[in-house]
């Protein structure tokens, strides 16, 4: 064997030499994390922004210098959030939408040609318990048109409008897509389960000029699910079995809040996360681990 080749020939390491130059050469041209982490220059389309994880994320977009559209059927709780995130001295502008009908939608993004955002959050949805059995034909199509087909009108906008530029969008689903846990909410893990396959779709055909993630929430403690918790002081006991064993199940040890969640929207908006397309992100306290 004293014929044989080295492991790791001159020629080899010469080559990862020259590598290991271009990557330190490299490295010392990078932005920093803060000016990677900086919306400066965007804009960015939020819908239902006017509480909850919607209006977290506004707030944190401001802070990081993004221009806004922010969309929501409750236009009063958009006059509020401007008011709110006017400090930030970016431009906000409040669109009253009822994301359940396309002819609006449609409305919207002709208000936006010139003005196309860079960045879309599709955060819109609604979670209202009814058990399987009752679930008619009028039911199912307004929790279809609002969590999912909302979406993909949403996207197909965005593709379409920046099909030469590029952006980025970013989904909520919901962990009730990935692992069922509360009951008479078949309907709403439906929609979810589609923006998810929606989210993996458009990542791979549109992938080249888009990054398109899924955020998947679980266990966030917004308005909306303080109101499902009041059932507690209706002596709903069905609520409180089952508000105590998903608590029970959090290797955390503690409901999250939508500020978190805005946080970890911001770098899927970022450039912290250049590399990241396709991706579900569990945000959920560790629940699908449990």
């Amino acid at each position: 064997m004293s014929g044989a080749e080295p492991l790791i020939s001159p020629k080899m390491g010469c080559w990862e030499s020259r590598c290991e130059d271009l990557f330190v050469s490299e490295r010392s041209a990078l932005k920093p994390s803060s000016a990677l982490m900086s919306l400066k220059g965007k804009r960015a389309l939020i819908t239902g922004s006017a509480a909850g994880i919607g209006k977290a994320i506004a707030y944190r977009f401001a802070e990081a210098g993004a221009a806004l559209e922010l969309a929501d059927i409750n236009e009063d709780g958009l006059k509020v959030v401007k008011a709110t995130l006017a400090r930030f001295m970016v431009d906000i502008n409040i669109h009253r939408l009822n994301i359940s009908v396309k002819r609006q939608i449609d409305g919207l993004w002709e208000d936006l040609i010139g003005r196309e955002p860079d960045i879309l959050v599709n955060n819109a949805g609604v979670y209202p318990f009814k058990r399987f059995s009752e679930v008619d034909e009028e039911f199912l199509r307004r929790v279809m048109e609002v969590n999912l087909n909302s979406v993909f009108w949403m996207c197909q906008h965005m593709v379409k409008g920046r099909s030469r530029k590029g952006g980025v969008i970013v989904n909520i689903g919901s962990i009730e897509a990935l692992l069922p846990f509360e009951r008479d909410l078949v309907h709403y893990g439906i929609t979810k389960a589609g923006v998810i396959a929606m989210t993996r779709a458009l990542a791979k055909e549109h992938g080249r000029a888009f990054r398109v993630n899924a955020l998947i929430p679980g266990g966030i403690m917004t308005p909306g699910t303080k109101n499902v918790a009041k059932g507690i002081l209706k002596f709903d006991f069905g609520i409180v079995k089952s508000g105590v064993e998903f608590k029970a199940r959090l290797p955390i040890g503690r409901f999250g809040n939508p500020d978190e969640v805005a946080l970890m929207a911001l770098a899927l908006a970022s450039d912290l996360t250049s590399y990241v397309n396709g991706a579900l992100i569990p945000f959920d306290g560790g629940f699908l681990s449990a």
